[in-house]
Parts: structure tokens; C-alpha cells; sequence
């Protein structure tokens, strides 16, 4: 018999996948060119040059084994090493490589962090507005996964909701900053208050209450943005990361799992992935894609034109009466609907050609979700649409 569970999830298929086949099928209609899809997450800017020559080198002169071979299970050693210098030097932390696990993206980050720290049963929370694959990568672990409702005022912590729903029960908070899908990046402020909290609560508890920090655009931030490595904040901190956005690879599907040295079993981390990955068939991220990375860690593709489409979208939106945090990274924008039901909204859009992703399955009703990695042409052309969908609709 076919898994029921399994079974049950084709039921609740991802609106943003929804969404982006629609924009794809109108675009065979009509010309994408022509369907302002802001629906997928889907980085639009070139890989550096230097990627790309990297690879070209590797596979002149490395044995296919090297390249192609399987890795270790644990990841090239070489490669962990290359991360840990990297985050030492950026962030003036003390890793090495024994607490680096390459993984397949953030996403293979965030489920194995979860298993280290969690048995079925346990509580981990996470804040809204959130990405909606979260239900998936905790309550598919047995873990149970609850929402701490959103401060939407700058879409910091709503610490007062918080309090409430910390108990004995919770193991883990899973964090995303800059955060998908509202750009808001928590502050010092906000790490400190939140560090300060879980301290607290250790200690009341008698037992570890680890953060979890999904940072898969940690490098998309904007001027005058403070963008903190949330590790420094707290000791019992997983960080969660992934290249697909700072060098624009996510088909490469490659990033890690970065375990504090001062978390509990610092030493323990990486090995213990390596046997979650065991029961989970991840069993080692490409071998040159490994190689290839760790031989430009410290550069970013240009993301100018995330910033440049975002205040772009920013003006157009505010100057048509939506209300909107201004986006302190990433490549999204969540305003607020000019209706009650997002729903709705997002639905009326269509008719102008304008794809939006209604808020509701982010954790917060009456919003909708822009992700402006498109070509700025694009966008400036899509502000026009935007103005007849207001003017004619509200």
C-alpha cells in the first residue's frame, strides 16, 4: 500500500509551485516576456566569473575520481577546513573543520539540524511570516512545529508571543535571517533579547534549547542594513547555509551545517549528521561542486539588481497606498493587500499578468509575496500593470 502520509501531501501542493506553472504556461500563451512573475525565488543574477573558471580548471587537470568520485561522508575534508577559515576571518569565530557538514543546500542543512537536536515528540518553533516547507522538514521528523505569530510591525520577534509558547517541550527555535519571505534581517538588538531569553530558559528547563538559523541569503543585504551572524549571539547556535544565492547556484544544491564550537557537542555535530544522512539517503553533496566552492568563498555574484528592484517596487507600491516594511535584504517584498482575503487579491492580479503569492500559507492572512530576481526592465515594465490592477480594482 502507498504511504498515506505521502499520499495525503499531493493534496497540498506549494502554492508558489502553483503559481510559477501558471506563469509558465501563460507565458507559452502570451511571451513570458510579457507575464510579470514575481512567484519563485529563483536567483536571476550570473554565477561569478571566477566559479566558473575554477571548474573549467578542475576539470583540466583533477582525476575524475576526484571530481566525480563519491566524498566522504563527513564532506572533503580540504573544503570544511576552506569554510571554517572563511567564517573565522568574517565573523571572528573559532571553527574548524570537524564542525562543518556539507549538505544539498539549506534545506539539507535545516533537516539534518533538526534531527540532531530533536526526537519525535518535541516542540520546535519558528516565527511568522515563515517558509511554508518548514511544516515539512520538522513534522516529517516526528518533531511538531509551532508558530509564533508574527510581529507586523517590522517583522522582528514578537517577543510577548514568544514567552507564551516557550515551554519544556521546546527544543529548538528555527530562525531565517534575512528572512523569506518578508526581506526583514533581526537586528543586535533582537539576537541579544532573544540569546538573553533562551539562556533563561535553559537553565529554568534543564536542557538545551538550540537556534536553528536558516541563512541562505545571509549576503543579500542592503545599505545601511546591520546583518549579525547570529552564532555570536548564542552559543547553542546551528547555522544552516547554502551558496545558491550568494553565488547563484542552486541547481548545484550545496551548502552546510556550521555547529558552534561552544554548542554541546560541538565535536559531536558533524559525525552525527553524517549517520542522520545515513537513514535519510543524503549521502554526499557533488564532489566538484564541493571543490569548486571552496575556491571562492568569499565571493558573491553581483546582487546589485536585487537591491535596485526592490527600491524600485518599494516606491511604486507605497506610492499607491500599500503598506510595507521595507526590506532590509533577500530578494522579496511583503506588502500588505489592499482586501482582507490575499487570496482574492493575488487571484485578481492574474488578469493583469501580475503573479503574486498570497500570504496565507507564510503564517500571516492579508499580504502577499514578491520575489523580484527578475531583470529590472522587467520590473519597471511591471509597474505599469501594477497601476491598472489598483486603479480598476480598489
Amino acid at each position: 500500500m502507498i504511504n498515506e502520509q505521502y499520499k495525503k501531501l499531493l493534496e497540498g501542493k506549494s502554492v508558489i509551485r502553483q503559481l510559477s506553472e501558471f506563469a509558465n504556461a501563460r507565458g507559452k500563451e502570451i511571451g513570458y516576456e510579457n507575464v510579470f512573475d514575481y512567484s519563485l525565488g529563483n536567483p536571476s543574477v550570473p554565477v561569478p566569473e571566477k566559479f566558473t573558471e575554477v571548474m573549467i580548471e578542475l576539470l583540466k587537470t583533477k582525476s575524475s575520481m576526484e571530481l566525480h568520485g563519491y566524498s566522504p561522508s563527513l564532506g572533503i575534508a580540504s573544503v570544511k577546513d576552506k569554510i571554517a577559515e572563511s567564517l573565522n576571518k568574517r565573523f571572528g569565530m573559532n571553527y574548524t573543520g570537524n564542525h562543518i557538514f556539507p549538505t544539498t543546500g539549506a534545506a539539507g542543512a535545516v533537516a539534518h539540524a533538526i534531527r540532531c537536536v530533536t526526537k519525535p515528540g518535541d516542540e520546535v518553533l519558528t516565527f511568522a511570516p515563515y517558509f511554508p516547507e518548514y511544516n515539512l522538514y520538522v513534522n516529517m521528523t516526528g518533531a511538531k512545529l509551532k508558530l509564533v505569530p508574527a510581529n507586523t510591525e517590522n517583522f522582528q520577534i514578537n517577543f510577548e508571543k514568544l514567552e507564551e509558547m516557550l515551554n519544556e517541550n521546546v527544543m529548538a527555535l528555527l530562525i531565517n535571517t534575512p528572512n523569506n519571505p518578508s526581506g526583514a534581517v533581526y537586528n543586535s538588538k533582537t539576537l541579544t533579547q532573544l540569546s538573553e531569553l533562551l539562556g533563561r530558559k535553559q537553565k529554568e528547563y534543564g536542557h538545551d534549547i538550540f537556534i536553528i538559523s536558516d541563512e541562505p541569503y545571509r549576503e543579500i543585504v542592503f545599505a545601511g542594513v546591520e546583518a549579525p551572524y547570529v552564532s555570536n549571539f548564542y552559543d547553542n547556535t546551528l547555522s544552516c547555509y547554502s551558496y545558491s544565492k550568494s553565488l547563484s547556484l542552486p541547481g548545484e544544491r550545496i551548502g552546510y551545517v556550521a555547529a558552534n564550537p561552544k554548542c554541546t557537542d560541538a565535536e559531536l555535530i558533524s559525525a552525527i549528521c553524517g549517520q542522520i544522512s545515513r537513514g535519510t539517503g543524503h549521502n554526499c553533496p557533488p564532489s566538484i561542486i564541493q571543490l569548486a566552492v571552496s575556491e571562492v568563498l568569499d565571493q558573491t555574484s553581483d546582487m546589485s539588481v536585487y537591491e535596485t528592484n526592490m527600491n524600485l517596487l518599494y516606491h511604486e507600491l507605497t506610492s499607491l497606498g500599500f503598506s510595507c516594511v521595507k526590506p532590509g535584504g533577500t530578494f522579496y517584498i511583503f506588502p500588505k493587500a489592499l482586501e482582507e482575503d490575499a487570496v482574492a487579491f493575488c487571484k485578481k492580479a492574474l488578469k493583469y499578468d501580475l503573479v503574486l503569492v498570497p500570504s496565507d500559507s507564510f503564517g500571516v492572512p492579508g499580504y502577499f509575496r514578491m520575489a523580484y530576481c527578475i531583470d529590472t526592465e522587467k520590473v519597471e515594465r511591471s509597474l505599469e500593470a501594477l497601476r491598472r490592477f489598483v486603479k480598476e480594482n480598489y
